[in-house]
C-alpha cells in the first residue's frame, strides 16, 4: 500500500507536468483518453489481462525475456515478484485518473507568473520548480492524505484476482486474510474481530493526517 502511494503519486505528477508541455491538443487529448481507460476497467477484467501476458510460459514478456536470452520469470507465482507487480500493475491502471486532476490543478496557476518568470530569466526547469509543483501542492496534499485512510486496503479486487497460494507469504492482505477466515473457513467471529480492527486504525490514520 505504501509502494502504490509514493509511486501513485510520482508518476501522474511527473506525466501530467510533461502533458502540459505538449503544444499538438489533438496528441493530448489521445495520450489522455489512452491512459484513462484503464481506470474503468475492472480487475476481473485486467486480472486475466496481466496473467496472460505475464504468463511464464505463453505470455509475451516472457517470450521477449526468452528471446533475448533470459530465463523466464514467473511474475505472479514468485514471492519476490508479486508486490512489485502489484504496484505496478494498479499505478498503470489508475495513473490516468490521477493525470487529469492534477492537469486540472495546472490550468488554476495564473500565466502572470510564468510570464515574470520569463522575464526575469527563469528557464523551464526553474519554472516548474518554482512555479508549477507550489502551485499544485494543494490538491497533492489532499489526494495523499485521502489515500493514507486506504493504507491498509491495498486493494482486495486487484490481490484477490492475481494471487495464488503460492504468494501468500507476500501478497496476502488483511481484506483477503478476513475472506479466508469468513467466508472460507466460516470462522465469523475471528474474520469480523480483524475487520474491525482494520478500520479502526483506518480511521485513525487519517483522522491523524488532518
Amino acid at each position: 500500500a505504501v509502494g502504490k502511494i509514493i509511486v501513485g503519486l510520482i508518476v501522474p505528477i511527473v506525466v501530467a507536468l510533461l502533458l502540459n508541455e505538449v503544444r499538438k491538443e489533438y496528441f493530448k487529448r489521445t495520450v489522455q483518453t489512452m491512459i484513462y481507460l484503464p481506470h474503468f476497467l475492472s480487475w476481473i477484467i485486467l486480472g486475466g489481462v496481466l496473467i496472460d501476458i505475464l504468463s511464464p510460459t505463453y505470455g509475451i514478456v516472457n517470450q521477449f525475456l526468452k528471446w533475448i536470452g533470459l530465463e523466464s520469470i514467473y511474475f505472479l507465482g514468485s514471492n519476490s515478484w508479486f508486490r512489485p507487480m502489484l504496484v505496478m500493475s494498479d499505478v498503470w491502471k489508475e495513473f490516468g485518473f490521477n493525470t487529469i486532476v492534477y492537469l486540472a490543478a495546472l490550468t488554476s496557476i495564473n500565466p502572470t507568473l510564468y510570464e515574470a518568470a520569463v522575464i526575469d530569466g527563469a528557464n523551464r526547469w526553474k519554472q516548474t520548480l518554482h512555479i508549477t509543483l507550489p502551485g499544485m501542492a494543494p490538491i497533492i496534499i489532499l489526494t495523499t492524505t485521502l489515500a493514507l485512510g486506504r493504507v491498509l486496503d491495498a486493494g482486495f479486487d486487484q490481490v484477490f484476482n492475481l494471487y495464488s497460494p503460492q504468494v501468500y507469504e507476500t501478497g496476502d492482505i488483511i481484506d483477503t486474510f478476513v475472506y479466508r477466515l469468513g467466508i472460507v473457513d466460516a470462522q465469523y467471529g475471528v474474520a469480523t474481530a480483524v475487520g474491525l480492527f482494520k478500520s479502526v486504525v483506518a480511521l485513525i490514520l487519517l483522522s491523524t493526517s488532518y
